[in-house]
């Protein structure tokens, strides 16, 4: 039996772990990739979440499980990426991975070639008829690689995204410091926005999260003091990982400090961030 409803319009079929698993027929416009016939594959974009391997959905582990191949992205060349180790319990021994290194520093026609190369092999992959995966911290839809393979796959009946925890999201359960209520605002940036951007995001709304601090906290720290919110900030690092860290009060915090890759600042007007 189906451990959860099933749509009526897509055929299933029960994996080995007895998970029920979709093969949606839908035509493939793309002659190079299957000659214009029946795309019996399927394409997941999965959040696996901020870093805590049991924070990920269920959807997000039962899809894991009856994967042929899972595509992980990789921040440095020959080396696991975090989002392959966090999802490694719950992969099958026969799924394949195919780890790829994204170029983060890079001119942007070599990102594109990138991206460009994983989309096209993923789509072939899915052609084939194979359960493809695609994994990526936190949430699939915010800040991720996966938007820009998306842009080039195009929002397609054989592609499923399976959203995740955000760090954000773990932060402020981990703090306790709320992110917006009743009529309160909530904006997201990344702090490789130009400054100005960040402080009238700061002076609009009620909360702000702000991602990517690492290599511009002194800026951020200086921005925060001068606008009266530093009782109201916390910041933290690697989320749900044994090697999280919380601080608390940022104006004791050294102006230099060195903060892992994984940082980010919640900011609630509302909220003593001591408290």
């Amino acid at each position: 039996m189906n451990r959860h409803p099933l749509k009526k319009d897509i055929s299933y079929e029960t994996n080995k772990f007895g998970y029920a698993r979709a093969a949606l027929p839908a035509r493939c416009t793309d002659a190079t990739l299957c000659g214009g016939g029946v795309m019996t594959g399927k394409l997941y974009a999965i959040g696996v979440g901020p870093g805590a391997s049991d924070l990920i959905t269920v959807r997000g582990a039962r899809t894991l499980a009856q994967l042929d191949v899972l595509y992980t992205p990789a921040g440095k060349a020959d080396a696991q990426s975090l989002a392959h180790r966090i999802v490694a319990e719950y992969l099958s021994p026969n799924t394949e991975i195919r780890t790829y290194h994204f170029l983060m520093k890079a001119e942007q026609a070599r990102k594109e070639a990138v991206w460009d190369r994983v989309a096209d092999a993923m789509q072939r992959e899915v052609a084939q008829g194979k359960q493809v995966g695609f994994i990526t911290l936190g949430d699939a839809m915010l800040f991720s690689t996966w938007v820009s393979l998306l842009a080039r796959i195009g929002h397609q009946p054989w592609l499923e995204i399976i959203p995740g925890v955000t760090s954000f999201a773990a932060i402020a359960a981990s703090s306790a410091m709320p992110l917006a209520m009743e009529n309160q605002t909530l904006a997201v940036l990344s702090c490789t926005s130009p400054e100005n951007e960040l402080e009238q995001a700061l002076r609009t709304h009620d909360c702000v999260v702000l991602m990517k601090v690492y290599g511009r906290f002194t800026t951020i720290r200086t921005l925060l003091g001068r606008m009266g919110l530093l009782d109201h900030a916390i910041m933290m690092s690697d989320a749900t990982l044994p090697t999280q860290q919380c601080w608390y009060h940022l104006d004791e915090c050294d102006r230099q400090l060195e903060l892992p890759y994984f940082s980010t600042i919640l900011v609630n007007k509302n909220w003593n961030a001591s408290r």
